[in-house]
């Protein structure tokens, strides 16, 4: 399986609230009914191998195990490269913002089954 997401963090500039966004996006699309009966596996958190690739204007922000926790089963690697978009937005120093730019985030997660 792979799907896509996007994730947006209007105030406050930050890069891991717009990436575990953009990987909640992804997942919400993505459903794996009847996986467990097809494959009859065992322990999906083992089984289970998800990797997520993060486009992002900061890659070095990014904390892996906040990515992680987004993720309802399986082992999960992430990368983060860079990617995603700042755009204009507005300053609203009261919502935590830097600046006035938005932050924007691409999600890829692939779901892998390792038998």
């Amino acid at each position: 399986m792979v799907e896509f997401g996007l994730g947006l963090d209007f105030h406050g500039q930050d890069v891991n609230r717009a990436a575990q966004k953009a990987v909640k996006d992804a997942i919400s699309k993505s459903c794996l009914c009847g996986l467990d009966e097809i494959l009859h596996l065992k322990d999906l958190n083992r089984e289970v191998r998800i990797e997520v690739i993060l486009g992002v204007s900061d890659p070095a922000q990014i904390r892996e195990e906040d990515i992680k926790s987004c993720l309802p089963v399986g082992t999960a690697s992430v990368k983060a490269v860079v990617g995603g978009l700042q755009a204009s937005g507005l300053y609203l120093p009261g919502f935590g913002d830097k600046d006035d730019s938005i932050e924007a985030a691409v999600a890829c997660v692939e779901v892998w089954i390792d038998e």
